[in-house]
């Protein structure tokens, strides 16, 4: 999962809980709201009927204050605009028949579902009734007691619920896609490190990044900077020694080529010419005793011993592209193992593009990789048609593409794990040259393909 998706997806997580934790704030502030109007209800009626009462107590002080009981007449239009919407309101000692005054508790909102009238008051509990005097000086003046009206309560906290949900939901969705956004620019430059981080595995070390504003992705991009120049150096240091050890191995074949050459082949050449002569006079005295059979067996076996060492010598010489060019090589190499036996499978040889101008390392490379992958098919399969295709690419990307396949089965998987000889030289080789090697099941057996640039 990309990493601004995770991002995003914990942020609105956090979100939610946000969300749940002001749904509940919300809610508890809401239903214990209904409790602060209830004693702000009872508060305004008391300091009303206050006013009434010395009013009352004024108009009759006349009177024996040890009768005077004055009931003021509190029940108005006015009194009923300090009764909050939800509470009722008494006045104690009440009246004989006399119902609580009550503010407004219809259409407070929308009806609350059953579930939250259910939970609301099992988990925040019930509203008390509120009590207030109407004078701290004289008891006898009565009380005022505010009730809150339990559905109205519900439903005023729904409603309050309602909004203030409301409005949290717009601030969440714009906290979350902006956070989004800024996630999203802020991790943009992660993509060019990525990116500089697959152009080096393909080789491009010497990937320049862009400068970036974050301290931290600038040190990642300076240190991916410095990581691509150190493997650069590494590269060309590990080529160069490659190369060197290419050249020690080819010197080290050429003067095998020569030791062999001056003392297998003189000595097979003095066998030879020895078998002659032991058969020839064995001929010449008319006897049959069996030496100038034994005399041809020995000459057969020592030809097939010089025609070995003449392959030998072929595959560690020089190779020819040095002496003919690679094409002329190539179709060389072709022939010759044409030429060893017509029980052999086809070999279809397909040259494309100009081959005339490529010399040096590079025709000495696709000449050895064609040649160990042509040995590898004759000698380790059992296929009947074999593919060499050398074709150049030209353009930008000036290389040669080298690409052996046959029919003859195989594991491409295990043949590229091989640690055999003729494959890594070929691996070293090409990589040497700077090019790539791969090794891919073909439709009836395998496909060895390699590339090797050409440009300087």
């Amino acid at each position: 999962m990309r990493l601004v998706l995770q991002l995003v997806a914990r942020l609105l997580l956090i979100v939610a809980l946000c969300l749940g934790a002001a749904t509940v704030w919300a809610t508890f502030d809401a239903y214990r709201s209904v409790d602060r109007a209830t004693a702000a209800s009872a508060q305004r009626v008391a300091q009303a009927l206050q006013a009434l009462y010395w009013r009352e107590l004024l108009l009759r002080s006349s009177r024996a204050r040890e009768h005077l009981l004055p009931v003021p007449d509190w029940r108005t239009l006015e009194t009923m605009k300090l009764i909050s919407p939800g509470v009722c309101v008494e006045f104690q000692p009440a009246a004989a028949f006399e119902k609580p005054l009550c503010g407004q508790s219809e259409g407070l909102g929308k009806t609350p579902p059953r579930w939250f009238a259910a939970i609301v008051p099992t988990f925040l509990g019930s509203h008390a009734e509120v009590v207030r005097p109407v004078s701290a000086r004289a008891a006898a003046a009565g009380t005022v007691v505010a009730t809150p009206h339990a559905a109205a309560a519900i439903a005023l906290a729904w409603d309050y619920v309602l909004n203030v949900i409301d409005v949290a939901l717009l601030m969440a969705a714009a906290i979350a896609l902006l956070a989004s956004l800024a996630i999203a620019h802020a991790l943009a430059p992660a993509r060019a490190i990525v990116t500089a981080l697959q152009r080096m595995a393909r080789g491009q070390y010497r990937t320049r990044l862009p400068r970036f504003r974050s301290m931290e992705l600038a040190m990642i991009g300076s240190a991916v900077g410095e990581l691509g120049g150190r493997l650069e150096e590494a590269t060309e240091q590990r080529a160069a020694l490659t190369r060197r050890l290419i050249e020690i191995r080819d010197d080290e074949r050429r003067a095998l080529a020569r030791e062999l050459h001056d003392e297998f082949g003189q000595n097979l050449s003095a066998i030879l010419a020895f078998a002659n002569t032991i058969e020839t006079a064995s001929t010449k005295r008319h006897k049959d005793d069996g030496i100038a059979q034994d005399a041809r067996m020995i000459s057969q076996a020592t030809h097939h011993l010089m025609a070995s060492l003449r392959d030998a010598l072929n595959r560690l010489r020089n190779p020819l592209p040095e002496e003919l060019g690679l094409e002329a090589s190539l179709v060389n190499l072709v022939d010759s193992w044409r030429s060893h036996s017509a029980a052999r499978p086809a070999i279809q040889l397909d040259l494309r593009g100009d081959l005339t101008d490529i010399s040096g390392p590079a025709a000495t490379t696709a000449y050895r990789v064609a040649q160990e992958c042509l040995t590898n098919a004759l000698r380790h399969s059992a296929a009947r048609e074999i593919s060499l295709r050398v074709e150049r690419r030209a353009g930008e990307d000036d290389a040669l593409l080298i690409r052996v396949e046959d029919d003859g089965g195989g594991d491409a998987e295990r043949v590229a794990q091989s640690a055999g000889f003729g494959l890594t030289g070929i691996r070293e080789r090409v990589t040497a040259a700077g090019g790539s090697l791969s090794i891919l099941p073909a439709n009836r057996g395998l496909s060895i393909a390699a590339t090797i640039p050409l440009a300087a």
